[in-house]
């Protein structure tokens, strides 16, 4: 505690699935230099990544995508499935729209690349713990627009979800699922940016689900973006 008596910042416990040895080494080693974070187990693939979590509860799991056994995707389906899940960030060398369709739809708070630079890396892991995925709008524009299976199943059962949510909301939900940032969504509708968050959180906790950028893949299965004037035209 600082002298002003001011709590410090809880410690972040984080989770390294890999596996390539060197790679667990130097993410280890890396987020070792950064206060306030802790490795506190690593992984060779996603086999028995459940136990490992109910053993060390990790904040954030760092989820490589292609491993022997189970892999990554597979694996952050079956962790984001279960009761008092940490956040997910796929980490992987393949910039794979297919692989971060899954990875969103799963739970993922986010998606980037081994080669990302070690402090937005650590930004990153801050990010997801403060309940922020880490895809930027113009990604999630770029998703979104390459996502695939509006099949009429998955249509009537992502309209169904959607019921709940009343009309306000809706609104929301579809300008967010053109990948729209709070203040752009508060612009159309002529709302706060609080207001608007707390719309956002509202539908969040109404679907159940973890992040916006599944509630724009909601939105997107639903057909909605297909029915209504996109406020965003050229993007």
């Amino acid at each position: 505690m600082d002298p002003g008596g001011a709590a410090e910042p809880r410690e972040v416990r984080v989770l390294v699935v890999d596996d390539d040895p060197l790679v667990r080494a130097g993410l280890t080693m890396m987020l070792g230099d950064a206060p306030g974070v802790r490795v506190v187990a690593e992984a060779e693939d996603g086999d028995g990544i459940l136990t490992l979590v109910d053993r060390h509860d990790p904040d954030v799991v760092l989820m490589d995508v292609r491993m022997p056994g189970v892999d990554g995707l597979a694996a952050t389906e079956a962790l984001r499935a279960g009761p008092r899940a940490p956040e997910v960030i796929i980490l992987t060398t393949f910039d794979s729209d297919d692989h971060v369709l899954r990875a969103m739809r799963a739970g993922a708070a986010g998606f980037m690349l081994k080669d990302t630079p070690p402090e937005e890396i650590v930004a990153a892991i801050r990010r997801v713990t403060e309940g922020h995925p880490i895809l930027s709008p113009e990604a999630t524009r770029r998703l979104i627009g390459r996502a695939t299976g509006g099949h009429d199943d998955r249509r009537s059962r992502a309209r169904d979800r959607l019921a709940v949510l009343n009309g306000r909301e809706r609104e929301v939900a579809v300008i967010l699922g053109r990948g729209a940032s709070n203040a752009e969504i508060g612009a159309v509708l002529d709302l706060g940016v609080p207001t608007v968050k707390g719309h956002v959180s509202t539908i969040l906790a109404k679907l159940g689900l973890n992040n916006r950028v599944q509630v724009a893949l909601l939105v997107h299965d639903a057909g909605l973006l297909d029915e209504q004037a996109d406020p965003y035209p050229g993007t």
